[in-house]
């Protein structure tokens, strides 16, 4: 559940985005995101996350950079491009960097034999390249509405909520594959 509201600053951003205007998306995406890291920082049984440090940052960047290039008339495609390419480069960061983001939130609900165990973090591996590769989907989308504007936000929409929903049944599939294979 946690990793879900993980992306509540993207959710707000479209809201927002979609029916006042980037600049206002972008400033809620940093507000929302700022909630969640403070959350977790005034917490004594939570950490601040990868995901959700990283969130902040990208939209604290992408909120301060907008005004001073004309954001604000950034076509919807555009300002989803770059806050989808910054979601998928901080996913593959922490591929990268072999943390995949998706431990964290295994560490609140596991204890530490189980998360330090080699099966459990390539399962968490699996599952952070299945959301790396729902956001290269939406990159791609995203960037194909740039160049042919002409086609339908459907497509956009679509593609967006199948890749999202996608990696959301994986996450949950997943695990319960790994274990039912684990025992036999």
């Amino acid at each position: 559940m946690n990793i879900l509201l993980a992306f509540t600053p993207f959710i707000m951003f479209v809201i927002i985005e979609r029916t006042v205007g980037v600049l206002e998306g972008l400033a809620t995406g940093t507000l929302v995101s700022a909630g969640l890291v403070l959350r977790d920082w005034l917490s004594p049984e939570r950490r601040v996350k990868i995901l959700e440090g990283g969130t902040l940052l990208l939209f604290i960047g992408l909120t301060l950079y907008a005004p001073m290039v004309d954001g604000d008339s950034w076509t919807v495609a555009q300002a989803r491009l770059r806050v989808d390419a910054g979601m998928l480069i901080l996913v593959l960061l922490t591929l990268a960097l072999r943390r995949p983001f998706t431990l964290e939130y295994a560490r609140e609900k596991e204890p530490e034999y189980v998360w330090k165990n080699r099966r459990y973090a390539r399962m968490n591996f699996a599952i952070a390249l299945a959301w790396a590769l729902a956001f290269a989907t939406m990159v791609a989308v995203d960037a194909l509405l740039l160049y042919r504007p002409q086609l339908p936000q459907a497509i956009a929409i679509a593609v967006t909520v199948a890749a999202l929903a996608a990696a959301m049944k994986f996450t949950a599939w997943y695990p319960e594959r790994v274990s039912a294979t684990t025992f036999r």
